[in-house]
């Protein structure tokens, strides 16, 4: 079972690029908007993965991947809004931490 982690202390969305995280220790993590449509936690997502198909095509109706929109969801987690009408994934602080790629988390440095 996942370890629940703190909420970060900020969360900045930048609606075309990316959504950073700097977390209560310090650490900044960053991710992709790309990165995380396509690994969109929510059930539908995950059984489209499961199955071998893409959860998520980046050749959509306008061609551009935005976040429109973003909520807090409690204390554990992050859902995003986006631009291709999908909402249903909840980001949790857990999943989102274990996610960071940084040269520190992945002992790269």
């Amino acid at each position: 079972m996942e370890q629940p982690t703190a909420a970060p202390e900020t969360v900045d969305v930048d609606r075309a690029r990316s959504v950073t995280l700097t977390w209560v220790d310090g650490h900044v993590s960053e991710f992709g908007l790309e990165q995380l449509r396509r690994n969109c936690p929510c059930a539908v997502c995950r059984n489209f993965r499961d199955r071998g198909r893409p959860a998520w095509s980046p050749l959509g109706p306008t061609g551009e991947l935005r976040a429109e929109g973003a909520e807090l969801v409690g204390n554990w987690g992050l859902q995003l809004h986006w631009s291709d009408g999908h909402d249903t994934g909840i980001y949790t602080w857990s999943l989102l931490r274990s996610w960071c790629r940084c040269p520190q988390c992945t002992g790269e440095s």
